[in-house]
């Protein structure tokens, strides 16, 4: 399944970054915005279906009891199907670097930003790796993993961003940093910025802490 969804975005990211829409050679320059847009949603609907067996297929098959018997705690087993889905999106992002060598070729790219937004699609999937783990950690249905994983993410995704445009003062501001958007966006330009990264990373361990208090009430439950 994930050698599938690799292969999937691998797809759907090369043929809009290269030969549909605003691919590359629309861009009027060398640069890999148009593939971090791409990318931007591909992850969106690729890592809930990346996420939705992590827990939620070891509870409906009971392997996820037997599991927790051997010496493993709650958080080592959380953070085991954490690191393993995040080396695979790396792994799928490691396979677009012939786009950064090609784009490189083409013209003077901005090593800086394509680094920076490498960093970001990163920062961004181990956000909504979190979530994913998390939804597969309340249910034993992939597919209700799936679709709570991706209401969750969206209200990151666009929602917040929505509410912010509606709004003025403190309270579009509040949203507005909520939304995942404005954090990418200026990753993706170059500009590392301390709050986007503790943004992500703070989404990921709320979404972590979560998983791990599932399954410690699974086990006073037991």
């Amino acid at each position: 399944m994930a050698y599938i969804l690799l292969v999937v975005f691998l797809g759907i990211s090369g043929f809009f970054t290269w030969w549909f829409g605003a691919d590359v050679f629309m861009q009027g320059q060398a640069d890999l915005g148009s593939f971090f847009n791409i990318a931007y949603w591909t992850l969106f609907f690729f890592i809930p279906a990346l996420t939705m067996r992590t827990l939620a297929e070891e509870r409906r098959t009971g392997t996820l009891d037997l599991l927790l018997t051997k010496a493993v705690t709650d958080w080592q087993v959380v953070l085991g199907k954490f690191t393993s889905c995040l080396l695979l999106i790396a792994a799928a992002l490691l396979c677009t670097l012939p786009y950064y060598i090609t784009v490189a070729r083409i013209g003077p790219i901005d090593h800086g930003a394509a680094v920076c937004g490498y960093l970001a699609l990163l920062l961004m999937s181990a956000s909504y790796i979190g979530i994913g783990v998390f939804a597969s950690s309340i249910t034993n249905n992939q597919l209700v993993a799936f679709l709570i994983a991706l209401v969750i993410g969206a209200c990151f995704h666009l929602l917040f961003g929505i509410v912010a445009a509606s709004l003025t003062g403190s309270m579009g501001r509040v949203f507005d940093f909520l939304g995942m958007g404005v954090h990418f966006d200026s990753m993706s330009r170059g500009v590392v910025d301390s709050r986007d990264v503790l943004y992500f990373l703070s989404i990921a361990a709320a979404g972590l802490v979560g998983a791990e208090l599932q399954l410690a009430k699974r086990g006073l439950q037991r």
